[in-house]
């Protein structure tokens, strides 16, 4: 990459593609790309120095990215093969790569410390980066969240020998990785338009854990389905919450607080807090302090950081929270994800109303899962449901919200984007409010913010 003085990004305004742009601007590079739409990520980007434009036209690619000898083009698969300029990045030639090649280079003489699975990456990667930046260990990070700790996707360090890195599954990315020591959260099915059955899903977990280096480690959840294919000298470790080498015990949940020990294969540490008290981050954190502390943090550095977690946004956020109204919002688009953000809130709020607003996130997701996202969606106490956001898809025939919808058996009801508002505005009884879906439902969340707060 020495050679490179400008990098292209076309779907510059991912999450996992926009801290890689991010990581060109901090080493020199000029950096440019395409997105669909603009957004706050996009134009923090551009505010950082990045060249973005959002119609898909080969005439407004910079000049400086169209010499073909010092230009890196980096997509995302989310980008469809039609799109104009990765065509023409193809025809002429240039150096083409997915954003996973690209990280898989960048990290490959570091030690990284990749979290995978098919929910609880971004939490449990966002944790460790936090608590390796807090601790003398020290990391450079690329995230699939923005840490509210440090307002960004990317953390830096000239002295650290450690990468913290979420490893997706999507598109078999993660087999581009050089992982030292991983920590593998859950495999449910899911992607099933790339995978097509749950044993080829499995598979691929099969094949990343077989990339992990000698002298490196594996620490995967507790009782999942997979069965770790790991080189020789690599240590393989169990955790959960209360369960396997690593787990929790003496869990305190109370006043808005949770407590809990954190026991390791050879000590226990004492009184570990949660900064974001919600009771699916006590095994996040367990995972998280796993490999930290395979790595050397300490018992105090790892009490520290966890007390001191703010969270990402979009993971179990709080945008208001007052006596008599509280918003959460979360990025669950799985059922499992689902059924855990929904019972997390119960657990924390367990006598009052909760409403959920559910955007379906692709139509092959949704096709897959329909009954188990109405059996995860039935735990609310009231449902609003979306129309579904295709991301990289075309519709499906027979395929819509309603499909879950009339599988739902708590109170419900089916509107789209457009009328949302105006529905939130006629109700009066909204208590908890539960926002979900990786789509861009987080466009609303501002506008149902100012609505929830004129009701105060």
């Amino acid at each position: 990459m020495n050679n490179i003085d400008s990098i292209y990004f076309i779907g510059i305004g991912g999450i996992g593609m926009s801290n890689l742009a991010r990581y060109f601007m901090s080493k020199g590079k000029k950096v440019a790309g395409y997105d669909r739409t603009e957004t706050a990520l996009t134009r923090q980007l551009v505010d950082e120095g990045a060249e973005i434009h959002y119609t898909d036209s080969v005439s407004l690619i910079p000049l400086y990215c169209k010499d073909k000898d010092k230009t890196l083009v980096v997509y995302t698969p989310a980008v469809p093969a039609e799109n104009e300029e990765v065509k023409y990045f193809h025809e002429h030639k240039f150096e083409v790569q997915k954003r996973a090649q690209v990280l898989g280079t960048i990290t490959k003489s570091s030690k990284a410390l990749c979290c995978a699975g098919t929910h609880g990456k971004t939490t449990t990667s966002s944790i460790l980066a936090h608590i390796l930046k807090q601790s003398h260990l020290d990391c450079n990070a690329f995230l699939g969240g923005i840490l509210k700790n440090y307002n960004s996707n990317l953390l830096l360090s000239d002295k650290s020998e450690f990468t913290v890195v979420e490893a997706d599954e999507y598109d078999r990315s993660f087999h581009h990785l050089h992982p030292y020591m991983a920590l593998i959260t859950s495999v449910d099915p899911d992607h099933l338009d790339i995978y097509g059955t749950e044993e080829e899903y499995l598979k691929s977990f099969e094949k990343f854990t077989s990339l992990i280096q000698p002298g490196g480690a594996l620490v995967v959840k507790h009782n999942i389905k997979l069965l770790p294919k790991v080189q020789n000298g690599v240590r393989v470790y169990t955790y959960s919450m209360d369960k396997g080498d690593f787990h929790a015990q003496n869990i305190k949940i109370g006043g808005g607080e949770i407590v809990f020990d954190f026991v390791t294969p050879s000590e226990t540490i004492r009184n570990i807090q949660l900064g974001v008290p919600v009771k699916i981050n006590i095994e996040n954190s367990v995972g998280s302090m796993a490999l930290a502390w395979l790595n050397g943090a300490t018992s105090e550095e790892l009490r520290h950081a966890i007390s001191t977690f703010q969270g990402a946004k979009r993971r179990f956020d709080f945008l208001l929270k007052t006596d008599k109204i509280v918003m959460i919002d979360d990025y669950a688009h799985h059922p499992k994800e689902l059924a855990a953000s929904i019972s997390s809130v119960k657990e924390l709020y367990p006598d009052r109303k909760l409403t959920g607003i559910f955007q379906p996130h692709l139509y092959s997701r949704t096709r897959d899962f329909a009954p188990d996202f109405a059996d995860s969606l039935s735990l609310l106490d009231e449902l609003i449901l979306l129309d579904i956001y295709p991301a990289r898809e075309k519709p499906i025939e027979g395929i819509t919200s309603k499909v879950i919808f009339d599988k739902v058996t708590c109170p419900k009801i089916l509107c789209n984007k457009e009328e949302l508002l105006p529905l939130l505005q006629s109700k009066n009884d909204i208590d908890i409010l539960l926002t979900v879906g990786a789509g861009d439902i987080d466009r609303l969340l501002q506008p149902i913010k100012e609505i929830l707060e004129q009701k105060l």
